[in-house]
């Protein structure tokens, strides 16, 4: 799947399909991001092949330890982030960013307390309170692929 930012100056794709798309609520992501939940699909960052140069912007985040937005340094457009939690190997992308984004919907709804009333969730996918236990939601595929990221960035240190 491709994506790119607004100007199009900065292109990307993702060589994989993602390991899973969270819909999140909260207050902090509603205050980035303009709207009422932010929508970002997780992959590793090596399975992202970016043209163009993205500008690493460093936010707060509701935990503390923060995240790295990178943005396009033209339009400002966030494209995906890294959160401290995951590290650097992993990439949060903007569903929005995507050629398709539709092909992409929430596989869970995260942290729904702070949503806003006037959004209904079906129960399609899991709603959260707050966050989730990833072995109770992810397919095996899934954290198979992060278990390898994770193996090998531990092999390398």
């Amino acid at each position: 799947m491709d994506g790119r930012c607004t100007c199009g100056a900065v292109t990307f794709r993702m060589l994989d399909k993602p390991l899973f798309t969270h819909c999140c609520h909260c207050s902090w992501c509603q205050r980035e991001t303009g709207s009422a939940f932010a929508l970002n699909a997780l992959i590793e960052t090596e399975c992202l092949e970016v043209e163009g140069r993205t500008e690493a912007v460093e936010t707060p985040s509701e935990s503390g330890l923060g995240q790295v937005i990178h943005r396009c340094p033209g339009c400002h457009v966030a494209l995906w982030s890294h959160y401290a939690g995951a590290g650097a190997d992993f990439a949060f992308v903007r569903v929005g960013t995507l050629a398709v984004p539709g092909a992409y919907p929430p596989d869970i709804h995260i942290f729904t307390e702070s949503k806003q009333p006037w959004i209904a969730l079906d129960g399609r996918v899991p709603v959260m309170e707050q966050y989730y236990r990833r072995s109770s939601h992810w397919p095996d595929w899934a954290l198979e692929r992060r278990q390898r990221v994770l193996d090998r960035a531990a092999s390398a240190t």
